[in-house]
């Protein structure tokens, strides 16, 4: 009986994977062409330092970060690291990880909401109550900025952070590391992300040391002419109606920039930089009047990664022209003779510099 019981007894099943939900292609996002530009040139190069997104609402901004982290193939981390480090780099991993041999894995980049009512403890973390409380130890629970880590870190209404994030934010991004000490805890982990940031002017203004901590600044206005809206929501009910369908339908689009990325990435650091260019860069951002130097040390970064992109050897006076106002309208000086907006006085200077 014994043993008909055992035969009759059912087997455990395994738990069923959750499949992850479709998201919306990039390569079918319509319009909005400096925001996919700017996104894009990130992706070749993390350190152009993020985009700031600043326009109208249900334009696409979450859809387009979204989809852009779906679209880039998954990282190599170190198997079971909550902190996503990289293998091969010892000065960028944590301790954990800093042993030999540690195993590895493919990861999908990350991609972090940051609320806006976040607390400290959920953005930088805090100590592990449950492990404090049933085992008696100090354990380390890691927070948004760890998730975050060689992934994209996306605040929707930024410019109603609250300060105390803001002062957050602004150490790690200058620093590359989150460093946690309290409750008896010192933490200290690599936290290097791509910044992206939503939001609508009208609604407040940015700090200033915040606002220049983003690479690129981008304008999204709401579509005014009747055939590009009329084709957003074609494809908008589409993908709503059959998302397998539609993300087949993009798919080989999706794998020609996906390998564009790639190939831009390779061929980085070997794109020429000429010094007539850098002076020209320089007269540029001098012309215009932003403030300090990291206007033209991202408009070369952003320009290098453009000829990159382009399969191009090296920067030109045209990727410097195209690339200007997404690099220099959010680093103007406050002018109160001239009430002109950023992007109309950028474009002034670039026609001054280097002509019509």
């Amino acid at each position: 009986m014994d043993g008909l019981a055992t035969r009759l007894k059912p087997k455990a099943r395994r738990p069923a994977r959750v499949k992850p939900r479709p998201v919306f292609p990039f390569t079918a996002m319509v319009g909005q062409e400096e925001m996919t530009l700017s996104l894009v040139l990130c992706a070749v190069d993390p350190a152009i330092g993020g985009v700031l997104a600043l326009g109208d609402r249900g334009t696409g901004k979450s859809t387009a970060i979204r989809a852009l982290a779906a679209l880039l193939p998954p990282m190599k981390a170190i198997r079971g690291c909550r902190f996503n480090c990289a293998p091969g780099k010892p000065a960028q991993m944590c301790e954990a990880c800093q042993q030999p041999r540690a195993p590895r894995a493919t990861v999908p980049v990350p991609v972090v909401d940051l609320p806006l009512g976040a607390t400290e403890d959920r953005v930088v973390g805090a100590l592990d109550l449950e492990r404090a409380l049933t085992q008696g130890e100090k354990a380390f629970e890691p927070g948004l900025l760890a998730r975050a880590h060689r992934g994209f870190l996306y605040i929707d209404e930024v410019n109603l952070l609250e300060d105390h994030l803001v002062d957050l934010l602004l150490d790690v991004a200058a620093s590359g590391e989150n460093v946690v000490e309290r409750d008896g805890l010192s933490v200290r982990h690599p936290a290097r992300f791509v910044l992206v940031g939503s939001g609508n002017p009208e609604e407040g203004e940015l700090r200033p040391q915040l606002l220049d901590r983003f690479g690129l600044s981008v304008e999204v206005m709401t579509p005014t002419d009747l055939p590009t809206r009329m084709e957003v929501i074609k494809r908008r009910d589409a993908f709503e109606r059959d998302p397998p369908g539609f993300c087949a339908r993009f798919a080989p689009d999706e794998a020609g920039l996906r390998a564009r990325i790639l190939a831009a990435r390779a061929a980085l650091p070997h794109v020429a930089v000429p010094d007539a260019m850098l002076e020209q860069a320089a007269r540029l951002c001098m012309t215009a009047g932003t403030d300090g130097l990291r206007g033209e040390l991202t408009l070369i970064r952003v320009a290098r990664a453009l000829a990159a992109h382009e399969g191009a050897s090296e920067v030109t006076l045209d990727h410097l022209r195209r690339l200007a106002p997404l690099a220099l309208r959010h680093r103007l000086r406050r002018n109160p003779l001239d009430d002109s907006v950023a992007t109309t006085r950028v474009a002034r200077a670039v026609e001054e510099v280097f002509g019509p």
